[in-house]
């Protein structure tokens, strides 16, 4: 036999998705500089707002298209930046037929691989403004103005949980530091990122940190027979697992046609844990997330429905356009429930455990466009519960600062004829302190339990992590606690994250026995969710 004949056949290559775990996101991130003003024809300064630290997309600029000056915005974009030497792709907002978007996100490359520097949406922003400021006809001052109050930045939101860096993804340094993906340990160590400030106590297991427990009660008493229409949560993160307890949930949704959010199983977090990071089985700063709110909301609220709707990877975070749409869509779905509850579902709660920090939140530059969708959410009849943020600050946190301020005023103009958003701050468990982490200010409606609360994991999560010893006597395994063993399906975990589904709860099971009193008129679902939002508002100490 001919020696080539007797090789053995090739070994398997690797998965392909395992080459990506250590290309980072899928887009460049950077940093607002605070010191990018925008500079003038006479090379001076121009009065530009001075930016506060915020993470977003750099090479993707986004601009509002829904009053059809998209074209005009774009246009206005790619001449500042061709100065820059760079080129905006005005394309999504060209031609006759296209579909007018609230925020269409525009790519922004450069004119030549030799440019300068590489595209920076921060920088042709400053400098769009800064062109305009120069523009010596009044009108034509006044017009630049108008249209570049519908350009912003891609920012990017993290979720709430408090992992073993605290500031994982709400610090907007986080991705300043180079070295943050060619690192190979920096998922490896599940108890500490090197912080050693007070807030980090809560990311070691025993003290708030993700860490398996066991559950010794009954499950929560749902009604197998339910009178009426069971109040539904919608959940938008990193979807749901199975769990005993969370059988009933509704994966995902579509409205004419178009899912909301993902639906692809290759990379749910909820089933496959470990997709970032070394190949060392170490489960992913934001997986089980979802399924961890969903058994919040359960255990204040077990009669009510849960739709799981996934927008969030395993490591998040998520991108405002990405959210943006998938607001929209679940607005449709919203309204779609309301007019012809046989046609969608009619959601009575939304819980959004993420945010974002602005860059100008006191500008006029600042766009509303977010406050604008949650509040046609909320003009079904839907409360709209926010996470406020565990970075211990009182910077306001988007999108749960679109709620009543108590002292100053809200960067937006809050539409009074819908029921307002509600933001939620984390406790201790003690029930008497704010949890250290937790933001706060007057922008926070109420403050509930969110450090070392018990909820659900999927049933089949287990990690790379292993025992500290094991042994075997008598035909009977024995071990030490196994760290990142989650077949047991409970765990603890902290973060405002978890504050907020345990108001979502709350909210549910207070319109649950109205609904079926009151009935699903859109006019008196408005005035149900109005009396539920202001009993949170008297009373902010949960």
């Amino acid at each position: 036999m001919h020696p080539a004949s007797r090789r053995r056949p090739p070994a398997p290559g690797p998965d392909p998705d395992d080459w990506r775990r250590w290309a980072g996101p899928p887009f460049p991130v950077a940093i607002v500089d605070p010191g990018v003003l925008g500079t003038l024809p006479d090379g001076s300064p121009a009065d530009t707002p001075r930016g506060l630290p915020t993470a977003y997309v750099a090479d993707r600029v986004l601009v509002r298209d829904d009053d059809g000056r998209g074209r005009e915005r774009a246009a206005r974009l790619d001449q500042t930046a061709r100065n820059l030497d760079w080129l905006v792709d005005t394309r999504p907002v060209e031609g006759k037929e296209r579909a007018r978007r609230r925020l269409v996100p525009l790519p922004l490359r450069a004119q030549a691989p030799q440019a300068t520097r590489p595209p920076n949406a921060w920088v042709l922003i400053q400098q769009a403004r800064a062109d305009a400021e120069a523009l010596e006809d009044p009108r034509a001052r006044e017009a630049a103005r108008d249209e570049l109050r519908g350009v912003s930045l891609d920012h990017l939101l993290d979720l709430h949980p408090i992992e073993s860096d605290p500031f994982h993804w709400s610090n907007p340094f986080h991705w300043s530091n180079p070295f943050h993906w060619s690192n190979p340990f920096h998922w490896s160590n599940p108890a500490g990122g090197g912080d050693d400030s007070p807030i980090s106590t809560y990311a070691a297991p025993g003290s708030g940190g993700r860490q398996p427990v066991a559950y010794v009660g009954q499950p929560p008493p749902r009604q197998e027979q339910y009178a009426g229409r069971r109040p539904l949560v919608a959940v938008l993160d990193t979807g749901c697992g199975e769990h005993e307890w969370l059988g009933f949930v509704q994966h995902g949704a579509t409205v004419q046609g178009l899912a909301i959010g993902h639906d692809t199983p290759a990379d749910d977090p909820e089933v496959k844990p470990d997709q970032v990071g070394p190949l060392d089985g170490v489960i992913d700063p934001m997986s089980g997330h979802g399924t961890f709110i969903a058994g919040l909301v359960h255990q204040q609220c077990p009669d009510a429905d849960i739709l799981a709707i996934r927008i969030v990877p395993s490591d998040g975070p998520i991108v405002e356009s990405d959210l943006v749409t998938a607001l929209e869509r679940l607005r449709d779905l919203a309204r779609l429930g309301r007019q012809d509850p046989g046609k969608g579902p009619v959601i009575d709660v939304l819980n959004l455990s993420m945010g974002y920090y602005h860059e100008t939140p006191d500008d006029a530059h600042f766009d509303p466009t977010m406050y604008d969708l949650l509040a046609e959410i909320a003009a079904t009849g839907c409360v709209v519960v926010c996470s406020a943020g565990n970075d211990g600050t009182s910077r306001p946190s988007f999108p749960a600062a679109f709620a009543p301020w108590t002292t100053g005023a809200p960067p937006v103009t809050l539409d009074p004829d819908v029921p307002p958003i509600v933001s939620v701050g984390a406790k201790n468990p003690n029930d008497c302190t704010d949890a250290l982490f937790s933001n706060t200010g007057p922008w926070v409606t109420c403050y509930t339990r969110g450090a070392s609360v018990l909820s659900t994991l999927p049933v089949g999560f287990q990690g790379g992590l292993e025992p500290v010893a094991r042994w075997e006597k008598d035909g009977r395994k024995r071990e030490t606690i196994d760290p990142d063993d989650y077949r047991g399906g409970f765990a603890v975990w902290s973060g405002t994250s978890f504050s907020a589904p345990v108001i979502a709860g709350r909210v549910a099971s207070m319109l649950a026995a109205r609904i079926v009193q009151e009935g699903d008129d859109q006019a008196v679902a408005t005035a149900r969710a109005w009396d539920v939002v202001q009993s949170l508002q008297a009373q902010p100490e949960q």
